[in-house]
């Protein structure tokens, strides 16, 4: 049903989540970071509050194995939950409740974790940490995006994918990235990749009107001097 990676950039220190899923909006649930603090998905039964939970108590001090057996701890219906999370030294964790559906795997590997159920091979979540830590000369938006892709070139779920979603946090409260496919009949991983690839070249310049608008390019539009 879904699978993801949540990913640390060793040089920058920026955190993100790349995710995809047969469900609507996945990008409205499941995908969560924090600048300075980490990067955490909430997946198979999605309760959207985890999300948060984890970056606060990785906030307050807890590496990524710590808050999550803090969060899932007694927790009511934890054993629905699949979680995932990268911490700011770039230790990663994970969870996987006994109500996971179908088959479903995890891959922990230094600054990156990736998961995910209904899966067509266990195999997939190692192939997108390779895919991650292979592409460590990249933006991390992008190496994000290349692990995507290649858990849906190696099989992906057992239904198609019909939802995907790319955040970053960087330095800003705000997102530096937030890219979002709600439904796409076809390929929704294949529209986030030209929805990424039409943003980037614009990115710094919607970064500096945020921080300064005074210094920022022009937007190109009739009365903008």
């Amino acid at each position: 049903m879904t699978f993801s990676i949540a990913g640390r950039c060793a040089k920058s220190g920026a955190f993100g989540v790349a995710i995809t899923t047969s469900s609507i909006a996945v990008g409205a649930r499941c995908p969560h970071a924090r600048v300075g603090v980490g990067a955490v998905s909430t997946q198979n039964v999605t309760d959207p509050r985890l999300g948060p939970l984890l970056l606060d108590y990785m906030q307050d001090g807890l590496s990524a194995g710590e808050a999550i057996t803090a969060v899932t701890r007694n927790r009511k219906n934890v054993n629905f939950r699949q979680l995932t999370a990268v911490d700011q030294f770039g230790n990663s964790a994970s969870y996987s409740g006994d109500q996971i559906l179908g088959t479903h795997a995890v891959s922990e590997q230094k600054n990156c974790v990736a998961a995910g159920n209904l899966l067509k091979s266990a195999a997939l979540p190692k192939i997108m940490t390779d895919s991650f830590a292979a592409n460590a000369d990249q933006h991390l938006a992008e190496r994000l995006l290349r692990a995507l892709e290649a858990g849906l070139a190696s099989g992906g779920e057992e239904s198609p994918v019909h939802s995907a979603c790319l955040i970053v946090y960087h330095e800003q409260d705000f997102p530096l990235v937030n890219l979002r496919v709600d439904w796409e009949d076809n390929d929704p991983i294949e529209k986030l990749r030209k929805i990424w690839d039409d943003y980037k070249p614009q990115m710094a310049a919607y970064l500096q009107r945020a921080i300064d608008p005074t210094q920022a390019p022009s937007y190109g539009v009739p009365g903008d001097p």
